[in-house]
């Protein structure tokens, strides 16, 4: 990938671009993440992710410094809304397809791999179900591992707002979480 920046940069020196590639480019994994997460696709995800990179790249004089992470974050999460606003809603909400993305243990009993399955995909799910203010707030907390006060710069809210989301975002797991549980159980052959 950075051949591609380096062809991206004509006219930039080599000195900007391998600044970029020293900073940004590490954060790569975490942007897909986050894309990934409020496209709910694949490959809208990975063309957020892409004219996200763009982006980043083009105005990277613009950045003064401080955490590249939040700074990436913040401009996925841009663009991931400017290109939803251009797109129907449908077109960006897909199905979650859980056999392409079950996880796979070899070493526990069938059994075993059931029940993390049913636990993974319950948990995949509920994130799912949740609206986008809620969900972008989970993932960047729970699997980014963002502070509040980095949450609260890349989503443009005050820490307040930060706070009460997450607390909402977990309830509602917590909630559709227990209500699984208890469903499962129901339908368990003693």
């Amino acid at each position: 990938m950075p051949a591609d920046f380096h062809r991206i940069a004509s006219g930039r020196p080599a000195a900007g671009s391998t600044s970029f590639e020293a900073q940004v480019l590490p954060y790569l994994d975490a942007a897909y993440n986050l894309a990934r997460w409020l496209a709910r696709d694949d490959a809208d995800a990975q063309d957020v992710v892409q004219e996200a990179m763009l982006r980043a790249f083009r105005y990277f004089d613009s950045f003064r410094g401080g955490d590249a992470r939040v700074w990436l974050l913040a401009i996925v999460r841009n663009t991931f809304y400017s290109l939803r606003m251009k797109v129907p809603p449908d077109g960006m909400q897909e199905t979650f397809d859980d056999d392409a993305h079950a996880v796979v243990d070899e070493q526990p009993t069938p059994e075993a791999r059931m029940l993390i399955a049913l636990d993974v995909g319950a948990l995949q799910k509920a994130l799912e179900n949740l609206p986008h203010p809620l969900r972008e707030t989970i993932v960047l907390r729970e699997l980014e591992e963002c502070s509040y006060k980095e949450i609260a710069s890349i989503t443009g809210q005050k820490i307040g707002t930060v706070m009460s989301r997450l607390a909402r975002a977990r309830e509602r797991l917590r909630a559709e979480l227990t209500r699984h549980s208890t469903e499962v159980r129901r339908h368990d052959v003693q």
